[in-house]
């Protein structure tokens, strides 16, 4: 039972980082492989503080949010005087950075030994210490932030990003700034991504910075390529897979050193596929331009 309330979390903090993701690439149209930075700030900012007892957890998910918000306002501003391939790689560069960072910044992040302790959210005086417990503040949290991005698709910024998506040129000019409204998404999508890294540090009680490489902003971008990008099923559809597929090999009887590479390799078969048959992913609408 344990076991499938861990992939039930799982699946639970990974939605609101593929729905959040969506926002910039299947609605932006523009590929980000620093999703798992950010992820990773919010993680390592609730970390920090709540093993450090500066403030109580409640207090640290919002600096986490804050915290990751401001970072991306920076790499925002410089990723987004690019387009199409200089934007992804630039992207890739500030992942990079950011991993570094975690792994370097012994004094802050305690580097590749991570951060063990972190404390469980807790309500008046209540903490959350068994998997049903955790699963249902998972479960509430995803029923309230989850809707507020459906908002924020169906809206007249979700709109405008698709059109921006479709043709820039005309987008402009009909009135609208193509940089301030990728911006805005930008920076959502970063400090939306901070609230699942921040529930993830304190699920596991322990971080490192191997949770925080670029395979890991891979991994993202590749949850909204197998499941689909520019609407609402293909992220959840991708989740789903994704995070199912590894633990339906543990049933195959594989060794476990061949395991996690015959995992990568479908992996790698699944996306090859999905791009000749259907480009815009098994639940999407978007095709994302090659």
């Amino acid at each position: 039972m344990n076991y499938i309330l861990h992939l039930l979390i799982m699946i639970g903090i990974y939605l609101p980082l593929a729905y959040s993701l969506n926002l910039i690439l299947g609605y932006g149209g523009l590929i980000s492989f620093c999703h798992a930075a950010f992820y990773g700030i919010g993680a390592y900012t609730y970390a920090i503080l709540v093993t450090s007892k500066i403030i109580n957890p409640s207090a640290a998910l919002f600096a986490a949010i804050f915290v990751t918000t401001v970072v991306s306002l920076i790499i925002g501003r410089i990723a987004l005087r690019f387009r199409g391939d200089l934007f992804l790689f630039v992207t890739l560069g500030f992942q990079m950075i950011i991993f570094v960072i975690f792994y370097n910044w012994i004094g802050l992040t305690n580097g590749p030994y991570g951060l063990a302790g972190i404390s469980r959210p807790g309500c008046f005086g209540i903490y959350l210490k068994t998997p049903i417990q955790y699963f249902i503040l998972i479960l509430i949290i995803d029923i309230i932030l989850i809707p507020m991005i459906f908002i924020l698709y169906r809206s007249s910024f979700g709109l405008t990003l698709k059109a921006l998506r479709e043709n820039e040129i005309a987008a402009e000019s009909l009135g609208i700034e193509p940089v301030r409204i990728y911006y805005q998404s930008f920076v959502i999508s970063a400090a939306i991504a901070a609230i699942p890294g921040a529930f993830y540090a304190s699920y596991l009680t322990y971080i490192d910075p191997t949770s925080f490489t670029l395979n890991e902003s891979i991994f993202q971008a590749a949850i909204l390529l197998l499941g689909g990008t520019g609407n609402k099923s293909g992220p959840f559809v991708g989740v789903i897979i994704m995070i199912l597929l590894p633990e339906a090999l543990r049933f195959v009887g594989l060794p476990d050193s061949l395991a996690h590479h015959i995992r990568e390799i479908i992996y790698g078969l699944l996306l090859a596929l999905l791009m000749y048959f259907r480009p815009q992913g098994i639940a999407g609408e978007y095709r994302i331009a090659t």
